[in-house]
């Protein structure tokens, strides 16, 4: 059987996926591309964003005007699922609990001969947590995911192994709420100690966290984001600079905090790359908040931003807040912002000319190897006989074009 997986949203929505992958490739079936004519297409959805649903049901409909079977399943079709069922009854729709044994859900037999699965992505995503206990008022994760469940370290120590054993070079971290990963356990752990034991049983993998929340970046951690294997890199979500709008939101922090947590993982690490995330236009962002945010953005030296307009979601308290915030008002602002942080990528990038990095080689494109450094930068590398895909290479950054570095190999 020929099947493609398609992927929505967010890193841990990649680490499922791949593990969907594995399991049919495993039990013999051929993973292809959509354009092959696959006798199955899987869809993992999201809902983080009105734009996230919309991408979703044009997928679904894309696909099933296409005589494949259609299986869907993500958050999505978790918050939709008794609407699929009746707009699409031809659809099979598997919860978000279900997807790691979606072959028997479907009573998708096995060939009797395994095929070894490779993924496409040269940083695959290993998911170590699922779930949230926060109660963000924008947010209907918790509701399409339930409560924070940590995966069994022997469980994530068998995936990176393997991966390990193909010859990965990295491999990401991923998580709903990663930095609550181990408190649900019996035998109490944290991310901190987690990494420590990845460390322990690997041997040269280095290993990448994604996004984890300000307050929980601890001592522990940043003792062990000094070793060599962890990657110089943190995505720390800030979403807003202004304390009433932080509160709406129900972030537990304040902006003095976020800066304070800042200030002390660059007093260790001063040449850390640090990413965040904002949220424009949440309701009640009169001008005056969104002055503070832009101010505390311009004071951190951020890597990259990531922004977004807030987009109401039905169910949760936001979505019924006054002061909404009218559309045009959210793109002025989110454009604002994101030249902001356009200029300090450009910032980070010429900052590091003449260093030499650590660079994974992850594919092609029409100007050339595309690869990502240890400190999450973009580099551009001209094609060479020497340099392949998924190879863990030296590489001197020599200039900069359009928010991506130009390097050049040492051999």
């Amino acid at each position: 059987m020929k099947f493609t997986v398609l992927t929505l949203g967010c890193k841990t929505n990649q680490a499922e996926s791949i593990r969907i992958e594995r399991a049919l490739c495993e039990a013999g079936h051929k993973i292809t591309d959509i354009s092959d004519k696959p006798d199955i297409c899987i869809i993992n959805t999201c809902s983080v964003t009105a734009k996230a649903d919309q991408q979703s049901r044009q997928l679904i409909n894309k696909y099933l005007k296409n005589n494949i079977r259609v299986i869907v399943t993500g958050c999505y079709s978790e918050l939709n699922y008794e609407k699929l069922k009746c707009l699409k009854p031809t659809i099979d729709i598997i919860r978000n609990k279900d997807k790691t044994d979606i072959l028997s859900i479907l009573k998708i037999e096995g060939t009797g001969s395994k095929r070894l699965y490779y993924h496409m992505r040269h940083r695959p995503a290993v998911k170590i947590q699922d779930g949230c206990d926060n109660a963000c008022s924008y947010c209907v994760i918790p509701m399409t995911r339930g409560r924070s469940r940590s995966m069994s370290p022997d469980e994530i120590i068998a995936e990176i192994s393997h991966y390990e054993s193909l010859n990965y070079k990295e491999i990401v971290l991923t998580g709903i709420h990663l930095g609550a990963y181990g408190a649900d356990l019996m035998t109490r752990l944290s991310l901190a100690r987690i990494l420590k034991l990845i460390l322990d049983k690997t041997k040269d993998m280095r290993i990448r966290l994604s996004s984890i929340e300000v307050k929980e970046i601890d001592d522990e951690l940043l003792e062990v984001l000094s070793e060599r294997r962890i990657c110089k890199h943190l995505h720390i979500p800030l979403q807003s600079g202004d304390d009433k709008i932080l509160r709406y939101m129900n972030r537990t922090y304040k902006a003095k905090d976020y800066r304070k947590k800042i200030n002390n993982i660059l007093y260790l690490f001063n040449d850390i790359a640090l990413g965040t995330d904002i949220m424009v236009g949440f309701p009640g962002e009169k001008e005056p908040e969104f002055k503070n945010t832009k101010q505390l953005i311009k004071e951190i030296p951020f890597t990259y931003l990531h922004v977004f307009a807030f987009s109401p979601r039905p169910g949760t308290k936001a979505d019924k807040l006054p002061e909404q915030i009218d559309e045009e008002t959210k793109s002025l602002r989110s454009l604002s912002l994101r030249t902001i942080g356009d200029a300090k990528k450009r910032e980070f990038i010429l900052k590091n000319i003449g260093k030499v990095k650590h660079v994974i080689v992850e594919g092609k494109t029409c100007q050339g190897l595309i690869g990502t450094s240890d400190d999450y930068i973009k580099v551009l590398l001209s094609e060479n006989d020497r340099l392949k895909e998924g190879m863990l290479v030296n590489i001197k950054l020599d200039g900069y074009n359009n928010g991506i570095a130009i390097g050049l190999p040492i051999f």
